[in-house]
């Protein structure tokens, strides 16, 4: 997307809003902040406040059961202490910002985290095969992380409230894909609302801490090197829910880097099962297309997709 500055003309509401408020708070916190601009703007808005090598991530499109600042900031708060932990440890990742309090700042309601700003190297092709080999190594350092005050499978937590706004509004979804989603999620709930819960049907699960939102698509190229990014949704759950909708060669490049560290491969019939987990919320994301008009056309093919997968990865 077009990098857009305070300069910029006309920027969408929610984004100056974001904008002026990471500005604000950046000054207020004394920062140099003279050349700001947004260098990404989708579900969140990402400002640099330039020149500090600092990068502000605002979350401004979430759903209704995650809007409310104390449940962002406990979010925000789990994931600037993975990050931290991991800098802290020399593993390679992007941290918070060492110029501003470690904490998150609410600003008339939008919750914002500050981190280190990273150059990227914009000539590096990605390598989501590389990728997903390298998220092997992240989840057996992620094993020592103490995530015993993290929720276990944290995404899913907006996927019933999602439901029922669609329920509600039924203009956003077709009915029949409606009904699907709705049984689907009966089979998944008992599954994925507890380590419990999972274990009883998948006993020789990894329950560990893990990223919670795709690493192989999070793991940013820089002039430095590849980094680990994005850590919003950090949570206790299967290795296999890293790693949903990644696809067989990636998968087996993981299984060789996670036996070559002694650690297990993945399990074909939970990724399945992750899969299906990830695909439903997907279709939450309807919720959102009123705030996020571009979602409508972009999420058709991904619900076309889950159309034609098993019902709930073969767990009916």
């Amino acid at each position: 997307m077009p990098v857009m500055s305070e300069t910029t003309p006309t920027l969408p509401p929610r984004t100056q809003q974001a904008l002026d408020a990471a500005v604000t708070i950046g000054r207020d916190l004394g920062l140099s902040v003279s050349d700001a601009s947004v260098i990404y703007d989708v579900f969140s808005v990402v400002v640099h406040l330039a020149p500090s090598p600092v990068v502000v991530r605002i979350p401004t499109v979430l759903p209704k059961s995650a809007r409310p600042v104390e449940r962002q900031q406990r979010r925000q708060r789990d994931e600037l202490g993975v990050a931290s932990w991991l800098v802290e440890n020399g593993h390679p990742a992007i941290g918070p910002s060492p110029l501003v309090p470690r904490e998150p700042v609410d600003v008339d309601g939008l919750s914002m985290t500050f981190w280190q700003w990273v150059e990227q190297d914009h000539g590096a092709e990605p390598d989501y095969i590389r990728n997903t080999a390298s998220t092997a190594t992240l989840h057996a350092i992620l094993r020592d992380y103490d995530g015993g005050h993290l929720p276990f499978l944290s995404p899913a937590a907006s996927i019933e409230p999602c439901l029922t706004e669609l329920s509600e509004n039924p203009d956003l979804i077709d009915a029949d894909d409606l009904e699907r989603a709705w049984r689907e999620w009966r089979i998944l709930k008992p599954v994925v609302s507890s380590a419990e819960g999972l274990l009883a049907v998948f006993p020789d699960a990894s329950v560990q801490t893990i990223h919670g939102d795709s690493p192989p698509f999070n793991l940013i190229e820089t002039t430095s090197g590849p980094l680990f990014s994005d850590f919003e949704d950090v949570t206790v759950g299967p290795i296999e829910w890293d790693l949903t909708l990644t696809g067989d060669e990636a998968i087996a490049a993981y299984d060789a880097a996670a036996t070559a560290k002694g650690s297990r491969p993945v399990d074909r019939k939970l990724l399945a099962v992750m899969e299906s987990l990830r695909m439903l919320q997907v279709v939450a994301c309807l919720t959102l297309v009123d705030e996020l008009p571009i979602l409508a056309e972009g999420l058709k093919p991904s619900i076309e997709q889950w159309r034609g997968m098993p019902l709930a990865g073969g767990l009916d």
